[in-house]
């Protein structure tokens, strides 16, 4: 067969999906997965037929007629393309809903949810470029969900921190500390005043520090911080592991040590192994702090990937009491609306559509418990007035070099963090506008704290003030 007579083949497969799945007066149900996809189609193909074989290719068709779907009830389990919308200020692509019956999905899995929405039409030649904006999961998939093993209140009351955000602390350099001297500055930075401390992402078990070692001499400094400042401490030991027996193994043998948290990888492990961690976390009392490694490998091409909120909404269901969230202030990509967006994803039980938020559906998730968004990376005492008014109560401010890069040491680093976000709280709760007098709460703070003091002239010029790269798609006010 010519080229010329394959693609006019091809073609035509494309136009009989229309016929098939394109429905534009279709009554979504309140059991149905909705899905707004973002598609960019070859030239020469129509919005109705790039539609049409998104939800084909993502639920029961193929690329021709095939005679056992006379063997079920095809019309019943099709996706259904069933609107379509400009993205505005980019004619070169455009939004797509589709609606998905709920019995397409095994009950509880993310990991098939995605391997339908996010599997080979991804790579569907019609298409020059797919992006999966949110998923709306009808609340009887979410009952079957475990979601986080304990959430937010559970996690204070097993902590007895309440009132404030939670202070934390990235232990670096990342790489290349025995595991002695990174007990060390474990301890530190707890003694100083912070509530956590976390191992970085890929931390796991190389040859400068094997985990066991890691572990034991961690578990040594949170027993004695907590001594010495009479306040409950934890440190995320990162479990991930080549393989789920390893993970299980590092994880019971941080519950022995009496650790009240450990932490996970989520998508370089994979979601079947985070959904069996956080099972596993629920059933022993351990909370569960989520590192969101290679999300923007995923997300952050405006046209081609999964958006964050996204991987958030997928995470709240497969399990995780923490999640990182990037700051708007630090160094990482992040656009204020769609962080506040994301932030509500993670906390409410009914997050509503939000445009202005990048939100396509409303979201119900009942009962289950909210989990704590992490501000990490790039963030010192000068933000921690913006984290307060950005993130509220129930967040973690996630330091690391605006701990550890305090002139006098750990504990110093620490103090100096507790002090700003003390002072910032208190101010707000006095109806001050904590954001706008950030720098006037701090200065005052800082005349009874040398660490602050020291902290803020170390880090008053360092911002990171970047371009937003993936920007929500909101037409202009």
């Amino acid at each position: 067969m010519s080229n010329a007579a394959s693609t006019r083949t091809y073609s035509a497969g494309v136009k009989e999906y229309r016929q098939t799945y394109w429905e534009p007066h279709y009554q979504v149900k309140d059991t149905d997965l909705l899905a707004c996809f973002k598609i960019t189609p070859q030239p020469g193909v129509a919005r109705e037929e790039a539609a049409a074989a998104v939800a084909a290719e993502s639920s029961t068709g193929t690329w021709t007629t095939v005679w056992t779907d006379l063997l079920t009830d095809l019309d019943y389990y099709k996706g259904r393309a069933y609107r379509i919308e400009n993205v505005p200020g980019d004619a070169s692509c455009f939004f797509a809903f589709i609606a998905y019956p709920i019995d397409l999905f095994e009950e509880g899995s993310i990991v098939n949810v995605l391997t339908s929405l996010v599997g080979n039409v991804f790579g569907f030649k019609a298409i020059r470029a797919l992006r999966l904006e949110d998923i709306r999961f009808p609340l009887a998939y979410v009952k079957t969900c475990g979601g986080p093993p304990h959430g937010i209140q559970v996690e204070r009351d097993i902590m007895d921190k309440y009132g404030r955000p939670l202070l934390g602390c990235t232990i670096k350099p990342k790489l290349g500390l025995s595991a002695k001297n990174y007990g060390r500055a474990v301890y530190e930075c707890l003694r100083g005043g912070l509530d956590f401390t976390k191992d970085d992402e890929n931390v796991n078990s190389q040859p400068f520090m094997r985990w066991r070692q890691r572990f034991d001499f961690v578990a040594e400094a949170i027993h004695k911080a907590q001594a010495e400042t009479g306040e409950k401490k934890g440190h995320y030991l990162n479990v991930t592991a080549p393989t789920p027996e390893d993970m299980y193994r590092r994880a019971e043998y941080a519950k022995s040590l009496g650790m009240p948290i450990i932490m996970h990888d989520f998508l370089t492990a994979g979601f079947c192994a985070n959904t069996g961690l956080a099972n596993w976390c629920r059933n022993n009392g351990v909370l569960l702090h989520i590192h969101r490694a290679m999300h923007a490998v995923v997300d952050r091409d405006r046209h081609h990937g999964i958006h964050f909120r996204v991987l958030a909404k997928c995470l709240r269901l497969s399990g995780g009491d923490h999640l990182h969230s990037g700051t708007v202030v630090g160094k990482l990509e992040g656009d204020r609306q769609a962080t506040l967006g994301w932030i509500s994803l993670m906390r409410d039980k009914f997050v509503e559509e939000n445009r202005a938020r990048g939100i396509f559906f409303d979201q119900d998730f009942g009962s289950m418990p909210g989990m704590f968004p992490v501000a990490s990376g790039g963030i010192h005492v000068w933000h921690i007035p913006a984290l307060v008014s950005i993130f509220g109560d129930d967040s973690v401010m996630q330091f690391g070099g605006g701990t550890l890069g305090h002139p006098w040491g750990n504990a110093a680093g620490a103090a100096a963090n507790r002090v700003a976000l003390e002072a910032c709280v208190e101010a707000r709760n006095q109806g001050r506008q904590v954001e706008r007098e950030g720098r006037d709460i701090l200065t005052a703070a800082a005349r009874h704290s040398p660490e602050l003091k020291a902290a803020m002239e170390t880090w008053k010029e360092i911002r990171f003030e970047f371009d937003t790269v993936d920007k929500l798609d909101v037409a202009p006010a």
